[in-house]
């Protein structure tokens, strides 16, 4: 009785394994059979925008284009990415590239670091602007200020105003966009908020380009402008704590005017 009830034991262990197993094999399975750009594209794919015009941003950010370090750090990585375009490439050998590590040690914000750690809470839209002022000032890039898009509404008014600073941030490589967003809107994936630069606007097809420093999954891709302009509108969800019911918008860095 003893060895059979032994027995059996091992076999029910063997049976809850197996439908274990099972249970995780098709959860996979239904994952991988999700597209993973979901209605975005890959930049490899439309490459004529690319091709045939001059993308001042695209040139500008690749050659700075890092992926974030943590689960929660994509402003860090965005903020590096800013100032290494700001700054351009160093003259001297001696010259460091900023890093996520680096600004972390420099600017020194001791909440932006805890809540960008692995598992943190990620930062609020307002809490990012002002992070990005600090960083602008600790590094010497007071020459730029940053100028605030927040919809608050699906207007046609506010949509046309997203495409009016796309397309004027188009123009030049002298100033660059932060997009405050829900990355599962654009890719059919995660829900929750996110921070990347935009490298670049075709007006034609009403096509913005994401660089997203979700390098872990994504590589840059195309989304739509109005797809995009939705992103920014849509809350964060209540399991996101303080930034639970918040919603995004673009921080645009560019030169102060005389």
């Amino acid at each position: 009785m003893k060895l059979k009830t032994r027995a059996f034991g091992l076999s029910a262990t063997w049976l809850c394994g197996l439908f274990a197993a099972v249970l995780f094999a098709c959860s996979v399975e239904a994952r991988e059979a999700k597209p993973k750009f979901g209605p975005a594209i890959p930049v490899g794919a439309p490459t004529e925008y690319l091709r045939k015009n001059p993308a001042p941003d695209y040139w500008a950010i690749s050659p700075f284009y890092i992926a974030q370090e943590t689960d929660s750090d994509c402003s860090i990585a965005s903020a590096a990415i800013v100032l290494n375009v700001l700054r351009g490439v160093p003259v001297l050998s001696a010259d460091e590239l900023v890093t996520p590590r680096a600004l972390n040690a420099v600017v020194n914000n001791q909440q932006w670091i805890a809540q960008t750690r692995q598992g943190g809470e990620g930062v609020t839209f307002a809490e990012m602007r002002a992070y990005l002022e600090q960083t602008l000032r600790v590094y010497g890039a007071e020459d730029y200020e940053i100028a605030v898009f927040r919809p608050s509404a699906a207007s046609a008014a506010n949509l046309e105003s997203l495409r009016a600073l796309l397309t004027q941030n188009e123009k030049s490589d002298r100033d660059i966009v932060l997009v405050y967003f829900n990355q599962g809107v654009l890719t059919g994936d995660w829900d929750g908020p996110h921070i990347s630069p935009v490298g670049a606007y075709d007006s034609a097809t009403e096509q913005v380009l994401i660089m997203d420093v979700d390098r872990r999954w994504y590589v840059p891709y195309w989304s739509s402008l109005p797809r995009l302009f939705e992103s920014m509108l849509r809350p964060t969800p209540e399991s996101f704590g303080h930034l639970r019911g918040g919603t995004g918008g673009i921080l645009h860095i560019k030169p102060k005017q005389p």
